[in-house]
């Protein structure tokens, strides 16, 4: 019997999660488009990454695909399987829940044959202005191979062309074309001239489709089909220990469109001879074919307008004349009165701890702690890691003035965080012009902890102020995603802060030359410290005392520590999991696993241990992965009050 749940279809479980928030009709009507949107961009990323990934594993040969623990042709099929049952309840919920709603609100979308007269006139002038001149039809021809940029929306059109007189009685054969739908420049949705208290919204695509004839002179339109293709976004880099990574990762972000299909997106009218004709003038594999609805990529309805009023109408039998907002209320930051009252960061740091739970808490107080910093004559150094920032990071700011005002600031820039890459290398480059000692990316490792450690000078001694979190320096997610960040002077936990930027500096990562008295750090003894935690609440529970363990993580993909875990619950250990992604464990009677998908995105990981009633409490930037256990550089902190 297999005791794991395969981690592709578990994680397709999750996003199948996400797609239930759209169709929830207590969630308001714009988040549930959000919602549309999300699922839409995971499963881009999840096609891009993971089976590219498990498509490469097709060229296998039979002696080391017989190595796996899964069939690789089978799992694709079931994953296809999946994906297309969750593909038509999604057109559902957008046909039969989103649009009728818009529309008991007076917001049309409309396509190319339902529009009005002044609609149409109003779409000629913005079509000759802001479509036709960046437009430009591409005939295709087999002998010649056609390349579709990634993630863009094309439409697919077959036309004939038009009769001369001499070619009256002639066979006229079909030519096929695509034109690229130029979305980046005017948007993906065009806002049309209200008419009788009616608001009206047209895709791109459709004012395209209604003027293809000005784009084919000589030719007559017979059909038209919206197409996308996803290709790997993998990075290959085939040896990471010799030569200049930096370069080669570079050079790998450069090939990164170009990478192999994984996914082509098609309209399921689209008949059949001419899905024949695509497949071989693209290049197509039979894998590569999905089918979808009308539209592709629902991404952009991240940015889909809200015409509304702000509070909409519903007929929802179970809220039937209610006034509902269309989006989430605003959330406003709590407070710390204790750090708003402080005139220093430090003075408040020093005389007790802060745990602060983002974005309930104000995310200001990482923007003070390290802007004050930079402008702390006191302040000697500051070291920090970078994940993932935002673009125009206050922090990458604050860092920079930090250098420029003379302190010693050290950032490790993690290059290797996917799809962050090129703004990573531009937030290094913007550290480097400012002074800042920048150091860049492990071979074979990523660094995914979020510390940051600053070296004051107090009463003629060094003291160090340590910040520790589960969530990256970045202002902008900080918003969306849960996170928990400790502020904290106490010795014993900045101690062995210093020691994680001592392996980041030094470059060196045998585990017998560092020791942690109180931090976990992966992939030196974050592993082992959870392993023997596990056990003593195995011990405690044979021993017949009290006994469970609390686990809060994005992922839980390791099988030594599921395995220990099925072990645990074996002599008697409760278990809860909160998992918002990946679960390879299946549940027991002693194990029980729920899944928060809601406004906020869970990032934050919690372990807890019962501990014979003194329960033991950490927080972490690891989930319970073998990469992140194994091959990233984690740092879980306890909580001591």
């Amino acid at each position: 019997m297999n005791n794991f749940f395969n981690r592709e279809l578990s994680w397709l479980s999750f996003n199948y999660r996400v797609l239930q928030e759209a169709k929830d009709s207590s969630v308001p009507l714009y988040e549930r488009i959000k919602f549309l949107a999300i699922y839409s961009s995971n499963l881009d990323e999840f096609f891009r990454v993971r089976v590219a990934s498990l498509r490469s594993l097709l060229s296998l040969k039979k002696k080391k695909m017989k190595k796996l623990d899964f069939n690789p042709v089978q799992l694709l099929k079931q994953i296809h399987s999946t994906v297309n049952k969750q593909q038509e309840e999604f057109g559902k919920i957008f046909r039969e829940e989103i649009i009728p709603e818009l529309e008991r609100n007076n917001i049309f979308i409309i396509n190319s044959e339902q529009i009005l007269p002044v609609h149409k006139n109003y779409l000629s002038e913005f079509f000759k202005s802001e479509v036709k001149p960046y437009t430009q039809p591409v005939l295709l021809d087999k002998r010649i191979e056609t390349f579709l940029q990634n993630k863009l929306i094309y439409l697919a059109v077959r036309v004939r062309k038009l009769e001369t007189p001499v070619e009256k009685n002639r066979k006229k054969r079909f030519r096929y074309a695509l034109v690229e739908v130029p979305s980046s420049r005017t948007g993906r949705f065009i806002i049309l001239p209200e008419m009788g208290g009616k608001k009206y919204i047209i895709f791109l695509d459709d004012v395209i489709k209604l003027f293809l004839s000005e784009l084919f002179p000589g030719y007559e339109v017979e059909s038209s089909y919206t197409v996308k293709l996803t290709r790997d976004a993998e990075l290959y880099i085939e040896d990471e220990f010799s030569g200049n990574l930096l370069e080669k990762i570079k050079k790998s972000l450069a090939n990164r469109n170009t990478g192999v299909p994984s996914r082509f997106l098609y309209d399921a009218q689209m008949p059949k001879d001419f899905i024949k004709y695509l497949k071989s003038a693209i290049k197509l594999n039979k894998e590569d074919l999905i089918p979808g609805g009308k539209y592709h990529n629902f991404n952009d309805f991240f940015s889909f307008p809200n015409l509304t009023e702000r509070e909409i109408k519903t007929s929802s039998d179970s809220r039937n004349n209610q006034v509902l907002s269309t989006e989430y209320e605003q959330l406003i930051p709590l407070k710390n009165k204790i750090l708003d009252q402080s005139p220093s960061m430090f003075e408040a740091i020093s005389k007790e701890d802060f745990l602060l739970h983002f974005p309930y808490h104000s995310y200001d107080y990482i923007i003070r702690f390290i802007e004050e910093a930079s402008g702390d004559s006191d302040v000697n150094s500051i070291c920090i890691t970078l994940y993932r920032v935002a673009p125009g990071s206050r922090i990458i700011k604050a860092l920079s003035m930090a250098s420029s005002n003379g302190k010693n600031v050290t950032a490790f820039v993690e290059v290797k965080a996917r799809f962050d890459e090129e703004l990573n290398f531009t937030s290094a480059e913007e550290l480097q012009r400012a002074g800042v000692k920048v150091h860049y990316s492990f071979p074979g490792l990523k660094v995914h902890s979020k510390i940051c450690l600053i070296n004051r000078k107090e009463n003629d001694q060094e003291e160090y102020y340590g910040y520790f979190s589960t969530g990256n320096f970045n202002e902008k997610t900080a918003k969306i995603y849960s996170d928990f960040s400790l502020f904290t002077k106490d010795a014993r936990l900045t101690r062995d802060a210093k020691t994680v930027f001592d392996i980041l500096i030094k470059e060196k990562k045998s585990s017998s030359a560092y020791k942690f008295d109180h931090l976990l750090v992966a992939p030196f003894n974050l592993r082992e410290s959870l392993e023997k935690l596990i056990d003593k609440e195995i011990e405690n529970a044979l021993a017949g005392k009290k006994s469970y363990i609390i686990l809060k993580v994005n992922s839980l993909e390791d099988k030594k520590m599921i395995k220990l875990l099925y072990k645990a619950s074996e002599a008697g250990v409760k278990i809860n999991l909160i998992i918002r992604g990946i679960s390879c464990l299946l549940p027991n009677k002693n194990i029980k696993v729920v899944s928060i998908v809601d406004r906020f995105l869970e990032h934050s990981r919690v372990f807890i241990f019962c501990n014979e009633g003194e329960e033991k409490i950490f927080v972490s930037s690891a989930d319970w992965m073998r990469r992140n256990l194994s091959r990233r550089i984690e740092v879980c902190f306890p909580v001591y009050n």
